[in-house]
């Protein structure tokens, strides 16, 4: 790529800079868990579902404030009538609100009245077992008068540059899986998209057919991923060429960005695709759709390269399959358990290297193919 000469570059800089408005300002605890409880301060449950610190970690930030230890600061965004939107310092100010009995965290089943006991603090370990109820009266007043800078990103910020931001600051500290970090950005752009996964994931036979992945990649909204991988892989697979995550990604901006019109999405059309796509394959395989067989004989029960081949491998014979015609259904089911036994479909779906474009075509036109030589009468 060629050297941009250096007064555009400059410039380019500072058109983006022009976009942000941001301003700094020194908050008290107190004042931060009076804003909360007023709905001053709004934390999305989507974005609060995030809080994973242990009781030990929450403890430790606690310790900090008394100790008056220098503190990062937290971010938000100004959103309508002058309220903020926490966007960065989640695990931060949920312990300051669970140690002082008001956070709502139903995930975790912390409601208001929870309060943390402070354990596992490790410099003033006699700080162990109190509560902020307990603590001396000089503690208290101490937390609640500590200050922490909180940076405010100004409601005329352009909404791709607070999207940005919350990206970029949402990838660090405790680990998230991408779906969460998706679920929490994409909606600062629009948030129709990410409604429209969320509805699908729920649907009955979409939820039976993903339900042997284990419970921890549920709660990380991996079912809500898939439901993504299958209108991104659908209807923009050619823009994909190997990593999936920053592909999702993509599609999902792309989608839910206004300023963008390239890629769009007819919500009612893709939705009746998705439910038709989900009953042919729980009518015919059930919680077995994505199973794999393996050499031996064994059955496995997911295989995310089985969801693709199969649900998009449908896709050319939609038209002809009825998922209430039990004759055919019954074809369908022999047929995805002969291609599951087959050693060349095994071979394009186990092992590494399946994660680009040319694989992932192969085992989708693999099923496909099959499903075109089944007769039907």
């Amino acid at each position: 790529m060629p050297p941009i000469d250096a007064t555009a570059l400059i410039q380019a800089a500072d058109e983006q800079v022009a976009k942000v408005r941001t301003q700094g300002k020194d908050y008290s605890f107190n004042e931060l868990l009076s804003m909360y409880e007023d709905n001053e301060l709004i934390i999305d449950p989507d974005y609060q579902r995030l809080f994973r610190w242990s009781e030990v970690q929450a403890s430790r930030f606690i310790e900090s404030v008394i100790l008056e230890l220098p503190l990062p600061p937290i971010f938000v965004i100004e959103i309508d009538d002058g309220k903020y939107e926490l966007i960065d310092g989640l695990q931060r100010i949920s312990s300051y609100f669970y140690f002082r009995g008001k956070l709502k965290a139903p995930h975790r089943n912390i409601n208001p009245g929870d309060v943390l006991a402070l354990d596992g603090c490790d410099i003033v370990t006699e700080l162990d077992g109190y509560t902020y109820e307990s603590l001396p009266r000089a503690l208290e007043i101490k937390l609640k008068r500590h200050t922490i800078r909180v940076e405010v990103i100004r409601k005329e910020s352009e909404s791709r540059i607070r999207y940005h931001m919350f990206k970029r600051l949402n990838k660090g500290g405790s680990v998230l899986s991408e779906q969460e970090i998706r679920n929490c950005t994409i909606r600062l752009l629009d948030n129709t998209v990410n409604k429209f996964l969320i509805e699908c994931s729920k649907n009955i036979d979409f939820a039976n057919t993903v339900s042997p992945i284990n419970q921890q990649r549920m709660d990380e909204r991996f079912d809500q991923e898939l439901v993504l991988r299958f209108f991104a892989f659908k209807n923009w697979r050619n823009n994909y060429v190997h990593e999936v995550g920053e592909f999702l990604t993509k599609y999902m901006e792309s989608v839910a960005d206004p300023d963008k019109d390239d890629v769009t999405l007819d919500y009612d059309a893709e939705q009746n695709v998705f439910e038709k796509t989900f009953r042919i394959l729980n009518a015919s395989m059930g919680n077995d759709a994505y199973a794999i067989v393996d050499k031996r004989g064994r059955t496995l029960p997911f295989s995310v390269y089985h969801f693709e081949a199969f649900s998009l491998g449908l896709q050319p014979h939609m038209a002809e399959i009825d998922p209430n015609n039990e004759d055919q259904m019954k074809k369908l089911s022999e047929c995805f358990w002969e291609i599951k036994k087959d050693g060349v479909f095994r071979d394009i779906t186990t092992g590494g290297g399946k994660n680009f474009l040319n694989p992932l075509n192969q085992r989708i036109v693999f099923v496909a193919d099959r499903i075109g030589g089944i007769k039907w009468t």
